[in-house]
């Protein structure tokens, strides 16, 4: 049986989780980000504003960093749990200063126009990639700050041109890329941030549209020069974050929702073998993904991801098919009539072990690992555990009667008839695991009414409440309203009513009830009655005479 035999197992590194998690690694970073922001505007140009007092303008460095490391810490949870995202963050700050230095020395090193130390300078870059990995929010802490920490390296002429620019442009990239979802929207946010660029430095005088008479070619050469730098350098941003993102997603085991929607492709070997192998469980999987996908936006949760792993949380049935009810089809024998109730279950609660195996082996994303490994949490699988109950109650009866023996009595214990686990422990797990109960249970209702869909739901999310299944998920009371709300408005549509349709043998035969009224009343419309006509057969019509008429 699979249930007996070696599986894949999906557990992180624990050499990574330690050092991802601990509180000295994180602090190292911190004190590391400050000192290396100090030492940047220590050795920043002859022309910055601390030209003449660098060791002012590294404790000026030193003082800003560590306002970042503190807001971090404060508000920002979920980066700050995890040293990963801490180093994304702030070596992202680091990056963008060191890139503000790295042009100033390029264009002084190909004697390029000193416009050209403000106009290349990638103002969009650090916000759009951490406004696209991490979120909104990120994207811009990240704008300001990098606004705050480059205005101390750049000249002393351009230092409030540069925080306007580089603020204006930071938030309309993290504006335009939110839940972005194709590479064309990264594409459109560089056009802007470009666009805003240019703007700003038309009208603060940054870029001369209008030279005067004297080497008026000249100078239109260089406006033009100036203003393809302003636009280029925002399209290619755009281009370099697109490119960046699948090794930073690597890296720092991120997912973003342009990965999701690649994912979302039915196409996938796993998913084209449910189809063909368990098309029952594969209908029930793309229910499930529409349920949760809506109900996730209605909640703010991703729903990219909750779609996704819908669609791959039962892979696990693709072991056994035959026993699930969902792929049994008519006039087939139910394999587990032949079975004990204890057996059924043990095969029932193995399609998540075999879902996590065939996960691991296909290398599906770890977060949709996680939810097909808490899609049940460890819940009751409550047919087969009061079938073995009335089994019992039926021995019991036996042995009372003295017709078999007290030792031969089974021995139920509740712990056999439960998934191992874990429970959801996220907003997402938790919506597909209610998604998944409420499309199964669906299916059991007969003449479907808005109240009876209504009752289903909260019937079934109020159990699993109560069960303590969704306590380490996040989600609160107003959630779980919503997610309600949600599910009863999908399923409605789902499971609405047609009307009846006639049948073709009363279309063949002499037409519908108002044309045969119509031939017995010969056109009459005054209202009388009709009287019934007795209709004579009609000889058969020879091809000659076909032809005379």
């Amino acid at each position: 049986m699979s249930s007996g035999r070696k599986r894949r197992t999906h557990a992180e590194n624990p050499v990574a989780l330690t050092l991802d998690r601990s509180m000295w690694v994180r602090i190292s970073l911190y004190l590391a980000f400050a000192a290396g922001i100090g030492v940047m505007v220590l050795r920043a140009a002859s022309d910055s504003n601390f030209a003449d007092d660098p060791l002012r303008g590294a404790l000026f460095g030193f003082v800003l960093a560590a306002t970042a490391v503190a807001i971090v810490q404060a508000n920002y949870e979920t980066v700050a749990q995890r040293n990963g995202r801490v180093l994304l963050v702030l070596g992202g700050l680091v990056g963008h200063l060191a890139v503000v230095r790295g042009i100033s020395f390029m264009v002084d090193a190909n004697d390029l126009p000193g416009e050209m130390k403000f106009l290349l300078i990638p103002f969009a870059l650090t916000p759009m990639v951490h406004a696209v990995l991490l979120g909104r929010a990120i994207g811009t802490f990240s704008t300001v700050y990098a606004a705050l920490l480059g205005s101390l390296v750049m000249p002393k002429q351009d230092v409030l041109l540069y925080l306007t620019v580089s603020l204006v442009c930071g938030l309309v990239a993290v504006q335009s890329v939110h839940r972005v979802r194709k590479r064309v929207q990264l594409l459109r946010a560089g056009v802007y941030a470009g666009m805003a660029a240019l703007l700003l430095s038309v009208m603060f005088g940054r870029i001369d549209l209008m030279p005067g008479m004297q080497d008026h070619l000249e100078g239109l050469k260089l406006a033009g020069l100036s203003s393809m730098a302003a636009l280029g350098t925002g399209i290619v941003i755009a281009l370099l974050v697109s490119g960046l993102l699948p090794v930073l997603e690597g890296t720092f085991q991120l997912t973003t929702d342009i990965s999701w929607l690649e994912l979302s492709d039915l196409n996938h070997k796993l998913l084209r073998r449910l189809q063909l192998e368990a098309p029952g469980t594969f209908h029930h999987s793309l229910v499930v993904a529409s349920l949760s996908e809506a109900a996730a936006e209605a909640v703010g949760a991703n729903a990219a991801m909750c779609r996704v792993s819908a669609y791959f949380h039962d892979i696990g049935k693709l072991s056994k098919p035959e026993y699930f009810i969902e792929n049994q089809g008519d006039g087939i024998e139910n394999p587990h009539d032949s079975l004990t109730p204890t057996m059924s279950a043990l095969i029932i609660i193995a399609h998540v072990k075999d879902g996590v195996d065939l996960a691991v082996k296909h290398k599906l994303n770890p977060r949709v690992i996680d939810i097909i490994q808490e899609h049940h949490g460890d819940s009751l699988v409550s047919y087969f555990y009061r079938r073995a109950q009335e089994q019992k109650k039926a021995e019991m009866e036996k042995v009372e009667k003295g017709i078999e023996n007290p030792e031969d009595l089974p021995k139920i214990d509740e712990k056999n008839f439960r998934y191992p686990g874990p429970r959801p422990r996220t907003r997402e797990s938790g919506i597909v695991s209610l998604a998944d109960i409420v499309e199964s249970a669906s299916r059991s209702l007969k003449k479907p009414t808005p109240a009876k869909i209504r009752a289903l739901v909260e019937d079934l999310v109020d159990g699993r409440v109560c069960d303590g299944q969704l306590n380490e998920c996040f989600l609160s009371l107003r959630d779980l309203a919503k997610v309600k709300d949600s599910f009863c408005a999908t399923l409605r549509s789902m499971l609405h009513t047609r009307i009846d349709y006639p049948k073709d043998d009363e279309r063949t035969k002499g037409g519908t009830k108002s044309d045969l009224e119509r031939k017995t009343s010969g056109g009459a419309s005054n209202g009388s009655k009709t009287q019934p006509v007795k209709t004579q057969p009609v000889p058969p019509v020879s091809m000659r005479q076909r032809r005379a008429s």
